[in-house]
């Protein structure tokens, strides 16, 4: 039985390879995905192995807010001078270094614009010479206040050069600095991590990145001869007290890395999450070839019946060659996923500004992944079919077999089970009643949802395909290909099931998007009373900033009635972390924002008064005169009290701090400005002169309110993208699916092709009627996927009505698109297919067993 199994095995060479290679693609992305993050995940150690390899003691006040990876970037509070003597005078300690190192430091380019960093932070650091790690590579370290050193990762972006005087901005505005010269790192590297960095003396970075001179917001601490680093860490710790974290080199490594580590797990998570749409579409494909083939091998398989198999050895000779179709597949599999984790590894190197890559390793996770999937979608996609297969009585053999249609109760029944559970999670999860399982709820939904949808597919495919096939039937072949794509509904309805899921979830992606993208833009342009709007388009952790003498100088512009700077930052109000914002015109909350208060005065605010939502004090409790402590990114905890409420909306902070509270947050510069004109003043005579205020803050830029809107609501278009460019994979595997079914179909329908021939069809007409075929069945899955897509786009969009997306969008020409699209998938799916039917030999054909 086995070497019968290992013959039928080889002798199905092709259409097991088409089959295996859904399982291919799939593999690939899992075992790719651990490989990506294995690599960058070491790569991240080794950097701040060596970031802090001179390091035996770190010194640094713990932050006033702490924030999570996603949550803006985390500041290090400065302290005082002082603070390093106390360090300095600790037994043990052979050398203290204070320094200074904050991210914001940007520099403008030789072309004018900001060097932008992807990712990885702009640090504005203290000069404190050479080492071990740091080496100059040009001229020398700064003296004079106006005087920088610059890495050379950051001078080749920029564009600059030892000598060149180039402006930087900080925590204050615009300033010029002379280069007086670039380094690197050990090891020939231009720099860390990708990092770019600025170095100042140490009085002008205290004041530009830390607010306030004498102080520092690290200490860097070698250890004397004979001291362990433990020993010192706790020595220091004594001395500096309870408000500093002090960490061993070690420690501050494994930490710095860890936090990069987690963020990569999260997009270790989306690569798989795409991985597990590509085996779904598999398992569709794979059970359709099994079955078919087990189809074709009924008289084989009941002569085996006959001379004494048993129904065990029937399904054992089936799942056998599913075990070496996924053990091919996923040796295979594996093999490109390490490429393509290689590749994008490389690539986000590239992308991060030249992070230097640790040697490409394959984890375990990886290989044990890879043969996990591979060998369990094969093999759980071929039981049914291995089942069919073991019923096949002995009798068969002696007669010509055509595989009969069996009924469609049972699985129609199934599949109005499974779709009913797949609706009451998605129900579940999308009305929040799931608690902390709300994601895993809502793709179970999912997942129940498509399946259920594609058992219930072969009930509605035989009319539907007559209906589609009726704008073909005009021709021999075009009705010969209708009634060839109805004839089988249940393997018309996988093939089409296929294609269903990833058109089904580009089209659902898309609804919400689009909803909303038109909820935002429409709730903007109700709300937003201000002709001009002064943002940028924020490429990294730090928002753009720009300098708040910009307000007072727009404020002064004949015709100009307002003008409000917005400030933002995480804060903790009441011990919990939350986003607070400051207004330099608290006014605009009214007049520009549309607010309208529930409760005391939102028009001003004192020094030691705050303004807070609706939703805000309902959850909290509050009420006018409740006092709540405030601790901001920067300075001592405060007090405010409750002056004001005003009705929450999308476009409304939670919470409204006076405007001197800005200088204790982590950015103390406004990022977005709103400019309100008196009626009759035109936005074409006011722009070029706010243009002109903003020559030194090349960050942002002033807009109308169409463009900033356009612009803010233009910015789900890259996520959008970049979902449809991920999903594409699991369509491509659906088109491989059409073309092994229609093969696979060919090969099945041998005889009759050569008696079509016979009679007089000809080879043109032989294409025709299987390309008509492979149309049939890409349009009616695309119809499928458009249909399902948009109801669970709607879903969701109903679901999220709460959080404002009120506006239900369906992108009637994506869909249009997607049918058309489907129609040339069908075509090129059905090129192989169709000049194999049209080469068969006639006699043979009709002497085909």
């Amino acid at each position: 039985m086995f070497r019968a199994t290992l013959k039928s095995l080889l002798a199905r060479k092709v259409r097991l390879i088409l089959s295996g290679l859904a399982v291919v693609l799939g593999v690939m992305f899992v075992s790719g995905a651990f490989v990506l993050t294995d690599t960058l995940g070491r790569s991240f150690d080794a950097i701040f192995a060596d970031a802090y390899e001179g390091v035996d003691v770190n010194v640094a006040a713990k932050p006033k807010v702490a924030l999570g990876e996603t949550e803006g970037e985390q500041v290090s509070p400065p302290f005082p001078a002082a603070t390093l003597d106390t360090v300095k005078a600790v037994p043990g300690v052979a050398e203290a270094t204070g320094v200074v190192a904050a991210d914001g430091a940007r520099m403008i380019g030789s072309n004018g614009k900001v060097v932008t960093s992807f990712g990885p932070p702009q640090l504005g650091e203290n000069w404190t010479g050479e080492s071990d790690l740091v080496q100059l590579r040009e001229g020398r370290g700064p003296q004079a206040d106006d005087e920088i050193v610059i890495n050379k990762a950051l001078a080749t972006a920029g564009k600059v050069k030892v000598g060149d005087r180039v402006g930087v901005l900080t925590l204050e505005p615009k300033r010029e600095f002379t280069i007086v010269g670039v380094f690197g790192y050990s090891g020939d590297r231009d720099s860390i991590g990708g990092a770019n960095e600025i170095m100042f003396t140490t009085p002008v970075a205290q004041k530009l990145m830390l607010g306030a001179p004498d102080t520092y917001n690290s200490v860097s601490i070698k250890a004397a001869d004979g001291v362990s680093d433990e020993s010192l860490r706790d020595a220091v710790a004594a001395a500096v007290g309870g408000g500093y974290e002090v960490k061993t080199g070690e420690q501050l490594s494994a930490d710095a890395a860890a936090g990069l580590k987690e963020a990569l797990t999260f997009f270790n998570r989306i690569l798989l999450g795409f991985a597990a749409v590509a085996l779904l579409v598999g398992t569709f494909l794979i059970l359709n070839t099994f079955s078919i083939i087990v189809a074709q091998r009924t008289r084989e398989l009941a002569l085996m019946r006959a001379i004494g198999a048993s129904g065990k050895q029937i399904i054992g000779s089936v799942v056998l060659e599913a075990i070496a179709v996924g053990l091919i597949a996923s040796v295979l599999g594996l093999g490109a996923g390490i490429g393509i984790g290689a590749l994008l590894a490389y690539l986000f190197s590239t992308f991060a500004g030249g992070l230097t890559l640790a040697g490409l390793g394959v984890p375990a996770s990886a290989v044990i992944g890879a043969f996990a999937v591979g060998l369990i979608i094969t093999v759980v996609a071929a039981l049914l079919p291995a089942l069919r297969a073991s019923r096949i009585p002995p009798i068969a053999a002696m007669q010509d077999v055509a595989t009969p249609d069996r009924p469609l109760t049972k699985i129609t029944i199934a599949g109005g089970v499974v779709t009913a559970i797949g609706a009451a999670l998605l129900a579940l999860g999308l009305t929040g009643n799931a608690g902390d399982n709300t994601l895993v709820t809502i793709l179970g939904g999912v997942l129940f949802a498509f399946i259920g949808v594609a058992l219930l597919t072969p009930l509605i495919s035989r009319p539907v395909v007559s209906l589609l096939g009726a704008i073909f039937a005009w021709s021999v072949p075009g009705k010969l290909g209708r009634l060839n794509s109805g004839r089988n509904p249940r393997r018309t309805a996988i093939t089409a099931a296929a294609l269903m899921v990833g058109i089904a979830l580009v089209t659902g992606v898309t609804v919400i998007l689009d909803s909303a993208k038109s909820s935002i833009s429409g709730l903007a342009q109700d709300t937003i009373k201000a002709e001009l709007v002064i943002a940028g388009v924020q490429s990294g952790p730090r928002p753009p900033s720009f300098d708040p003498a910009v307000l007072e100088k727009a404020a002064a512009i004949p015709g100009v009635r307002l003008v409000d700077g917005e400030y933002g930052d995480m804060a903790l109000v009441g011990g919990e972390r939350t986003w607070v914002a400051a207004s330099s015109e608290v006014a605009s909350l009214r007049q520009i924002f549309g607010a309208t208060p529930t409760a005391g005065d939102i028009d001003r605010l004192a020094p030691d008064q705050m303004l807070v939502s609706s939703d805000t004090a309902k959850s909290r409790g509050l009420s006018v005169g409740s006092q709540v402590p405030v601790q901001l990114a920067r300075g001592e905890a405060r007090t405010y009290t409750v002056s004001g409420i005003y009705a929450s909306s999308q476009l409304t902070n939670p919470v409204v701090l006076p405007p001197a509270a800005a200088r204790d947050f982590s950015i103390p510069q406004p990022i977005q400005g709103f400019i309100q004109l008196a009626p009759g003043t035109s936005v074409a005579s006011v722009q070029p002169q706010v243009e002109a205020l903003l020559a030194d803050s090349p960050e942002v830029s002033v807009a109308d309110r169409d463009a900033f809107i356009e612009q803010q609501a233009g910015q789900l278009d890259g996520l959008l993208t970049m979902i449809q460019i991920l999903l594409a994979l699991a369509i491509v595997i659906a088109v491989l699916g059409i073309i092994n079914t229609l093969a696979l179909s060919v090969l099945e329908r041998t005889r009759e092709l050569g008696l079509l021939r016979a009679i007089g069809l000809r080879r043109a007409q032989t294409m025709r009627m299987i390309t008509v075929e492979a149309v049939v069945i890409s349009v009616f899955g695309a119809l499928l996927g458009v249909a399902v897509g948009s109801g669970l786009g709607a879903a969701v969009v109903e679901a999220l009505k709460d959080e404002g997306i009120t506006d239900l969008v369906l992108p009637w020409d994506q869909m249009g698109v997607m049918l058309g699209l489907a129609a040339i998938v069908g075509v090129i799916a059905a090129v192989l297919p169709a000049v194999r039917a049209a080469r068969i030999n006639v006699l043979g054909a009709i002497a085909h067993d």
